[in-house]
């Protein structure tokens, strides 16, 4: 008897229990969008560093770890591509992980952009960890589709 209530008892606050976890998500969602906005498109470290967490984890191999790595891309990015941006054309959340699928505009000489793929790993509503996939849109492709 005591194992029937305890399966019920699990049924029934599995809705709430994944109600709680898609909020967790879209709050992931938004903390990572403002981040987003804060350090690409703005290229501002103040605004963008209180999205970050106690640690910050880079695996991009051309920036820092931590928050001073941060910063001194923005600065990069602030000095040497003064016109770049990106478009955020999706977000993804799994758990604590969210993905951006973006296009980059201003950063190589290829006037057509970049695609990238940002992942962000997040605990406790910061920002932890960070990694990405840059890929260059060609001028022709095998097929008809484009990278959005």
């Amino acid at each position: 008897m005591l194992r029937l209530f305890l399966v019920a008892a699990t049924i029934a606050l599995a809705p709430a229990a994944y109600a709680a976890d898609a909020q967790q998500m879209e709050e992931n969602k938004k903390v990572v969008l403002q981040l987003y906005e804060a350090a690409i498109n703005q290229k501002d470290f103040d605004a963008a560093s209180k999205f970050l967490g106690p640690r910050y984890i880079q695996h991009n191999p051309r920036a820092a770890d931590g928050p001073e790595g941060l910063k001194a891309f923005l600065a990069y990015l602030r000095e040497k591509f003064p016109d770049y941006h990106s478009e955020i054309k999706r977000v993804f959340a799994d758990g604590d992980y969210v993905i951006l699928h973006s296009h980059w505009h201003g950063l190589s000489d290829n006037p057509r952009g970049e695609a990238v793929v940002d992942i962000f790993r997040l605990e406790d509503g910061k920002v932890l960890e960070h990694w990405d996939v840059i890929q260059p849109i060609p001028e022709t492709s095998a097929n008809g589709n484009t990278m959005f």
